[in-house]
């Protein structure tokens, strides 16, 4: 591993069909763009200059349109779907496509979000999500996300798999140049790995093809957390990379890494004590393991027989158990968040992961932690900011689940950062405890000074790369950035209140930083109207150069 450490999974939604939208001609004399800037014209009206429109391909497909949207009330969703015929020229509705209710929910501000993905046939289009927000007077106040217009035209091939899934599969497999089985055993030691393949539409250089979406998730000979998309017709691999996210009674104490003392929640059996929190609100719980310095997951339980765990060798295992709870607190208790998916998941963690391993990862299900070499890290499993940043991706998984790539991948590394600074607010380096421990003042990252760790910290450095998921980790320094001014003029208490709204409620997988902008800027709105708080938001991503 060379230069900064990549502290860094793709969750799919079942979908209830919902018929298709109705594409009507219109028989006036207007045009479909003339109706198309009309109906612009007049949500700006309405909207007393509040209002914002996200534009992606070269102006022809808006992805974010939000202020006053409507005057009549989207009472039922049959009223949604009036609204979207009536609008079809504008947000790029297509006759041959089908919109599939994801979900739709009322939040505690009493507004209502109506969230769409596209299909073609009953095929989902990848990352094709589109989500109608109405306010509490039930008037559409925003739009997000974008379709893809026209995509059942520019098909490469047919809408009939020539591949089987189990084909698609070892094509995958081959991609990488690993075999399951490759992944399975170190030594004869059994290792987790899982495979699967789901048909879509993706899209792909501006055309449309029937592909099997391929998950593989392994640890061994490295942890891979792989998205590879093969071609249904002819087997061919169109796109591909690797996802992987870098950076879980009675009471009893012990030490961190650091020799703090810790309380903590720990579950009595069998004349032992675990180290597994019972007392949260969740259907599982908070445990950690240990890997033994090997490679096979979740581990070995962490127990004690006098409930105090005190040795050196236990210390990366109290830290782990300490951060993960404080960082489920955090989300609980400032969202009403129940663990990342918001239904109580459980929140295991493996400490002493291979030898002298210099990283810390979610993997899909579970945090793992490296012991460092004692040069480049301490151990990782200490550091609150890095368990912030890792949960915090998981909690991207299963809301925004932002793709892992380009500037979507950029934002998910942002706001992990954060959420890390919101979690743990005493400066804005990220990991600065137990990185370098020979040097004071080093980081991985800085939100308030990107360039002094390397990365950009304005549109007009953005560093166009194939590496690093393109540049996902170095990109990330500009939406750090706008996030860093954007705290320290409103605070950590509202901005995070703003973040959290925008990540959960306004942004999707294919979300750019125009997007965030937006969601941001509707979030603010949404909390606390057009004052301050959104002119913070509105300065701080223009001083970024992003609009």
């Amino acid at each position: 591993m060379t230069g900064k450490p990549l502290l860094t999974l793709v969750l799919t939604a079942s979908l209830s069909l919902l018929p298709a939208v109705a594409y009507a001609q219109g028989n006036g004399s207007s045009g479909p763009a003339d109706q198309h800037e009309k109906h612009l014209q007049q949500f700006k009206k309405w909207s007393d200059d509040h209002f914002t429109v996200v534009w992606r391909n070269e102006n022809k497909v808006p992805t974010f349109v939000s202020g006053t949207l409507s005057k009549q009330k989207m009472a039922s969703l049959s009223d949604v779907r009036n609204y979207l015929r009536d609008h079809q020229e504008l947000f790029k509705l297509n006759p041959h496509s089908d919109l599939n209710l994801e979900k739709h929910y009322r939040d505690k501000l009493g507004m209502t979000h109506y969230r769409f993905v596209q299909s073609v046939n009953g095929i989902p289009v990848e990352g094709a999500d589109f989500t109608v927000n109405t306010d509490k007077h039930q008037r559409v106040s925003a739009v997000t996300g974008a379709v893809q217009p026209n995509i059942a035209d520019h098909m490469e091939g047919d809408l009939s798999a020539n591949l089987s899934k189990q084909e698609a599969l070892q094509k995958a497999w081959n991609q990488i140049g690993l075999s399951p089985d490759e992944t399975r055993t170190i030594g004869g030691t059994p290792h987790d790995t899982s495979q699967q393949a789901n048909l879509v539409v993706y899209p792909h250089n501006g055309k449309g093809y029937l592909a099997y979406h391929v998950q593989l998730r392994f640890l061994y000979p490295e942890p891979g957390n792989w998205q590879i998309y093969v071609d249904a017709n002819d087997g061919s691999v169109i796109h591909s990379y690797n996802a992987i996210m870098e950076s879980g009674p009675s009471v009893g104490y012990g030490y961190d890494i650091f020799g703090n003392k810790r309380t903590l929640h720990t579950y009595h059996y069998n004349n032992r004590y675990y180290l597994a929190d019972t007392s949260k609100p969740m259907r599982g719980w908070i445990e950690t393991f240990t890997a033994n310095n090997g490679e096979s997951l979740p581990g070995y339980n962490v127990s004690d027989g006098n409930n105090a765990f005190t040795s050196q060798w236990q210390r990366a295992a109290v830290s782990a158990q300490y951060n993960v709870g404080k960082v489920y607190d955090y989300y609980k208790y400032n969202f009403g968040r129940n663990s990342y998916n918001d239904n109580g998941a459980v929140l295991n963690s493996t400490v002493h992961y291979g030898s002298n391993y210099n990283n810390a990862f979610w993997n899909g299900s579970q945090m793992v932690y490296g012991d460092g070499d004692g040069q480049t890290f301490l151990p990782l499993a200490g550091s609150l900011e890095v368990t912030a940043h890792e949960l915090t991706h998981a909690v991207t998984q299963s809301t925004a689940n932002l793709e892992y790539y380009g500037q979507s991948g950029a934002l998910n590394e942002s706001f992990s950062d954060t959420f890390a600074y919101f979690v743990h607010p005493n400066n804005f380096l990220m990991g600065e405890d137990v990185y370098t421990p020979g040097r004071s003042g080093d980081a991985i990252r800085s939100m308030s000074n990107p360039s002094e760790f390397g990365q950009p910290e304005t549109m007009s450095d953005y560093v166009n790369t194939s590496r690093d998921n393109g540049g996902v980790h170095t990109n990330s320094g500009i939406p750090n950035k706008a996030a860093y001014l954007t705290i320290k003029d409103i605070g950590r208490w509202r901005a995070q209140q703003i973040y959290y709204r925008a990540l959960t409620v306004y942004m999707g997988p294919h979300s750019q930083f125009s997007d965030a902008r937006a969601a941001l800027l509707q979030a603010a709105a949404d909390y606390y109207g057009y004052g301050k708080e959104y002119r913070a938001v509105q300065d701080a991503w223009n001083a970024v150069g992003v609009r």
